[in-house]
Order: C-alpha cells, then sequence, then structure tokens
C-alpha cells in the first residue's frame, strides 16, 4: 500500500519519494476506522521524506468513488482561487485499500480576522452563479451517503426530490418511516415556492470540522460541491454550533442573505439531521421528527 502511495506522490510530482516517517493524525466523519482490522487502521496520515509533507487519506477499495468525487469537487474550488484549499496530488487503490493524496497543511488557531475573511471569500464564492442549473456533473457523497446531482433548471424540484426526498427513501429502507415521502418532499418545495435562486457552486458539507486555518489564511475541505441556493452553505454553518459571528459579518457584509433565511434554514438543515439519521440513526431520528413537525408549521410568503 505504502508503495503504492510512493509511486503515485513521485509520478504527479515528477521526483523521486520515499516515506521516511509516517504518522497518524485526526481524521472526518467519513474516514473513520476500519473495523475488521485489529486493532482498527487509522484512515488518515502524514507522511513525509524528510522535505516534502502530504496528508494521506485512507478507505476500503471499494471507496475509491468517494475520495474521486472529494478530489474533482477540491478542484473545482481550487480553480477559482477564492478560498485555499488542499491541493490534490493524487488518488488511486493498492491491494485492498483506496486512497487519496493532499499537500499536507499545518494548521494552527483561527484568528477573527480570518474568520471574518471566510465569510468574505464564500460569499465571493457564491457569486458564481454563471453555470445555469441546479446539479452536478456526477452524483457525489454527502458524508457516506450518496447524493444525488441530476441536472435541474428548478431549485424547489431540484432541492425536494433529490435532497428530501432521497434521504426519506433511504430512511423508509431501513424500515425508518417519518410520514408520506411525496407529501413530505412537497411541502419543503412549497416552502419554497416564492425564493428566487441562482446556482452557484456551494461547499456542501460546511460545519466547523471542514474548516481551517494557517497563520495568514482560512481553508476549506471535504467538499461535497454542486451547484445549489448559496443558503445551504449558510444555514449548515449553522447546524452544529454556529460558526463564530466574524464569520456572519465577513459574508453579510459582501452578499447579505435574502429575507426569509431563517425559515428556509430550517428546511435546508433538514437535509443533513436526515443523512444524520441515516448514518447514525438514534437521536437523529428524534431529530429529524422535531424538525419535520416544524416544517409542517412553516408558513413561508
Amino acid at each position: 500500500m505504502w508503495q503504492c502511495i510512493e509511486q503515485a506522490i513521485s509520478i504527479e510530482t515528477g521526483k523521486a519519494f520515499k516515506i521516511l516517517h509516517k504518522e497518524a493524525v485526526s481524521h472526518g466523519a467519513f474516514n473513520q476506522p476500519i473495523e475488521e482490522f485489529d486493532p482498527p487502521l487509522n484512515l488518515s496520515y502524514k507522511v513525509t521524506d524528510s522535505q516534502r509533507s502530504f496528508f494521506i487519506k485512507l478507505n476500503k477499495k471499494e471507496c475509491l468513488a468517494n475520495f474521486q468525487a472529494e478530489a474533482y469537487s477540491l478542484k473545482k474550488l481550487h480553480a477559482l482561487n477564492i478560498i485555499p484549499c488542499p491541493k490534490v496530488t493524487g488518488i488511486g487503490t493498492s491491494l485492498d485499500k483506496s486512497f487519496l493524496i493532499l499537500d499536507y497543511i499545518e494548521f494552527s488557531k483561527a484568528k477573527p480576522r480570518l474568520w471574518y475573511q471566510l465569510g468574505q471569500q464564500l460569499a465571493q464564492i457564491h457569486y458564481e452563479t454563471q453555470h445555469g442549473q441546479f446539479g452536478w456533473p456526477h452524483d457525489n457523497f454527502i458524508g457516506q451517503t450518496i447524493q444525488p446531482n441530476n441536472w435541474s433548471s428548478n431549485w424547489r424540484t431540484f432541492f425536494a426530490n433529490q435532497r428530501i426526498a432521497w434521504q426519506l427513501q433511504l430512511l423508509s429502507e431501513k424500515s425508518i418511516l417519518l410520514g408520506d415521502i411525496e407529501h413530505i418532499a412537497q411541502t419543503c418545495h412549497d416552502a419554497l415556492l416564492h425564493h428566487k435562486v441562482e446556482p452557484c457552486l456551494v461547499h456542501g458539507d460546511l460545519w466547523q470540522g471542514n474548516t481551517g486555518f494557517t497563520a495568514e489564511v482560512a481553508m476549506l475541505f471535504d467538499p461535497a460541491c454542486y451547484y445549489g441556493d448559496r443558503e445551504v452553505d449558510i444555514a449548515m454553518t449553522e447546524l452544529f454550533g454556529s460558526f463564530p459571528s466574524e464569520f456572519y459579518r465577513g459574508y453579510q457584509a459582501e452578499y447579505p442573505l435574502n429575507s426569509g433565511y431563517e425559515k428556509r434554514k430550517i428546511i435546508y438543515n433538514f437535509y443533513h439531521i436526515l443523512n444524520h439519521a441515516n448514518l447514525f440513526g438514534g437521536i437523529y431520528i428524534e431529530q429529524a421528527k422535531a424538525t419535520l413537525s416544524r416544517i409542517m408549521a412553516l408558513q413561508l410568503h
């Protein structure tokens, strides 16, 4: 496995790379230890040849598609040259693993001015509305869940069918029923009826765990990009504990949110709560039911 990674780095960089040191580092929600290994395999590593360092993400071989989708999103964000994100060095498989190779970044404690800067930069990404349709060139993943991205010219239909109805269907296949899927999806559709949306590039999985800071810049990683409503990114920043206030001041200074956002964010975050219910069950199922009750009571104009 490590030889495959060395070879991939060598080919991509054009300079021979030999791992002299590797150490396990913290990993995200998708990259959890593989349980059948004893002890479980830590799936994120820093490797170095004493001159260059890389961040390696590992998982089962069948998870290659997850890494391919992540790499594609990272490259799209990187191409905008607005918010720094890890550069993709390589991707591939060994005999029984898949891997993604990124440049290694030494993070430090975030400064308030960098949170403000991140808000401004995200707003600048959201100004990129030249595509014209909602979706993505391929399906990708939100955590370990497939995220459908068939192109649509209608945001309400896209979100109701490919986000809410999709997650509800996955839950129903686990015998978890929150109600009539078509009715719930239609309710979310109708709640967005008068909201005008231009499709822009969104990060798609924007919580604090997918942000990082060097001494000088804010960075994003682990994206699940698609062209959608910019408000889905802002909504998710408030789902698992809000970002610092400087972030929202920076965003609002650059691209103020439209009226009605406070109600729409409940619908947008319903998607992520449903996904957590699918992935982890337990309290997230109850949270999904509570959120659904709030949505059913909404009167959006």
